[in-house]
Formats: C-alpha cells, structure tokens, sequence
C-alpha cells in the first residue's frame, strides 16, 4: 500500500497504518511514527478491561469541550511515565500529531482487528493525564495513568454511540495518595513544565481560541504542599456510582483533621456555587471517613461578602490564599499572623 488517507470514519487496519506511515505493528496501543512525525493511539476497551483498562472512552464533555480518556500502557504492576506513555506525554513539546483509532470488530475468518479513525487529537493542555488505580489482569491495584484527549481540529471526529465509557456497575471507593505529579521527562522542560507553571495559556480547539486556566491546579497543589509542611497527610478518593460512567475525584481531603476541599481557580460566585455543589454530592458517597467530616473551599483570593455569608450559613468553611500562604478554617492549618475567618 502506498497511500492512506486518514479520513474520520475510515476502517482500517494497524498494518496498514504502519505500512503507509511507519511505526510498530507490535508496541502496543501507543505507537511512535517518527518517519511521519506522528504518533497513533489505538484504543481497544474490550480487549483491555481484562487489564483494568476501564476508563478508555469519551467522557461528558466539560467546559472546555469534547473529551477523550485512554488509559496508558502497561499491563501489570504500576504504569510508569516510560516508552509508550512517555512517547505520548512528549507530544506536548516535540509537535508530533496525535492519531486516535478505536477497535471496529475483526476481519472475517481472521483475527486481525479492524480500526476505525476517530480523527485527530492532542493532550489536554490544562490537564494532560491524571493517576488513578486500577486492577491489572492479576486483579491486584495499581496506579495507570489516564490520558486526557481533545480534537485537535476543527474537520470533525468520528464518534459513535459505543464509543462512551460504559457506567459502572457498582458503587466504589478507592483511595488514592496526594494528588499525582507526573514527573518531567528529559528533552520536555523546556516547553512542557513551562505550560503547567503558569496561570493560563491559550489552547485551539474547535470554536475558536479559548483560555484554559490552570489556577485551581496550582493552587490546590500550592495548598496540598502547605498542608504536609504543616505535617498534615493528604489524599484523595476515587469514586463510581452505579449506572453512571467514569469515576469522580474530590480535590483533597486532608486526613489530620478531616476536611474536604473542593478548590476554585476563580473568587466568582458560580465558582463558588459550583464548589458548593461538589461537596455535598461528594459526602453522600465518601465512606470510611471518621464521622463530622467537614467541608471547605479554596480560593486564590477573598469572595464577596455575601458570597462568604453563603457558605457560612451552609457550614462550608472558607480558606484563601494570601501572601504569607492561607487563611482560613480550620485554625489548626494556620499560624499567626494569619488572619483566621469569622465574618
């Protein structure tokens, strides 16, 4: 074969992907092209779930649009940030298009797997992977990582009814460690960490160009970091909900003295009621917590008067950031001279 053009809908194969532009037949579901300078993801949910592979599909959209998971490579044991994930996480620097294709059934009378094209995307520039745990196919836990996917043009992508992660089939709860920092791979600092230190960048997607905060991310880290300075221990659930897909994560929950905190990027009310909302769905489904856990939000800076009335009056504390480091409820996080919250 000599050509192929990669079209939205198009059913292929994996060899005939290679044959046209180059990379492995054998590397997994991740795989380097650099002959095209190009990287193809295939996703496959059934043939991986027996991997824990259970994320893989197109999640509710949010804020910032269409949204791909696909879980990293990695069969047994925690997944690390090498070869294949490697190879995608450095995508973000090295300006290597991302190809995602889907499982279409298999070829008649043979065990070769047909693909179908689902078109182009990157990695979330906001958020790129996150870590979340799984059972490997000796069902043992471990950490895989998730990678967040976006159309990265405006030609369309071809999503199917079946390509939607598939709701739960039972309540769970898992706990996770303090939120995941991927480390930084070599040859990825100079573009990639610069991304995700600063407060916002601008990202094309379909629309239009739209700004992508990352103040909430920073400052959720920022105030994880403070808690553990102040010897607190912090960590995190992972959650599903029968009938529903995918999983929820609250923000933090710190252990010592029993708080959740949902966190904000942004000091404006819909934020807040946002946060607001957040919380009390997360409590109705976090177990194995000592009883009277209590509630809070984030935020970079202080909101309103009314809007800290609001979460008063629901016994939602507040805690914001200041430039001696936070202030807020509850007073065992603070030290003086940091003025502690009381209307």
């Amino acid at each position: 074969m000599t050509s192929l053009d990669l079209v939205p809908g198009l059913i292929t194969t994996r060899e005939e992907v290679a044959a046209v532009y180059g990379g492995s037949i054998y590397s997994g579901g991740i795989v380097p092209a650099p002959k095209s300078n190009a990287l193809f993801v295939f996703s496959d949910p059934a043939a991986g779930a027996k991997h824990g592979y259970t994320f893989d599909g197109w999640a509710e959209d949010d804020d910032e649009g269409p949204l791909f998971l696909y879980t990293g490579a990695g069969g047994t044991g925690h997944q690390e940030m090498v070869r294949g994930n490697k190879s995608l996480m450095d995508t973000l620097s090295n300006g290597r298009t991302i190809h995602l294709f889907v499982s279409s059934g298999r070829v008649k009378g043979k065990k070769l797997v047909m693909q179908r094209y689902v078109g182009r995307v990157k990695l979330d520039e906001s958020e790129p992977v996150v870590e979340r745990q799984a059972p490997d196919s000796a069902h043992e836990m471990r950490r895989v990582f998730v990678f967040r996917l976006r159309p990265a043009t405006e030609d369309g992508l071809n999503v199917l009814e079946g390509d939607v992660q598939p709701p739960a089939q039972e309540f769970s709860q898992v706990e996770l460690p303090k939120k995941p920092k991927i480390p930084a791979q070599p040859g990825t600092k100079d573009k990639a960490t610069e991304q995700h230190t600063t407060p916002q960048t601008t990202a094309n997607v379909p629309g239009g160009p739209r700004t992508v905060h990352r103040r909430e991310g920073l400052l959720c880290t920022a105030f994880e970091e403070f808690l553990e300075s102040q010897g607190h221990v912090c960590k995190s659930f992972q959650i599903t909900v029968p009938g529903e897909p995918g999983t929820f994560t609250p923000d933090l929950y710190d252990a010592t003295d029993n708080v959740l905190y949902e966190a904000k990027g942004l000091t404006t009310r819909n934020n807040v009621r946002t946060a607001i909302g957040q919380l009390l769905d997360y409590r109705r489904h976090i177990k194995d917590v000592p009883d009277g856990m209590r509630l809070a939000v984030l935020l970079p800076d202080e909101p309103t008067p009314d809007v800290r009335a609001l979460l008063e009056s629901l016994g939602i504390a507040l805690v914001t950031r200041t430039p001696e480091g936070f202030a807020g409820f509850p007073l065992s996080m603070v030290e003086a001279p940091l003025s502690p919250i009381h209307g």
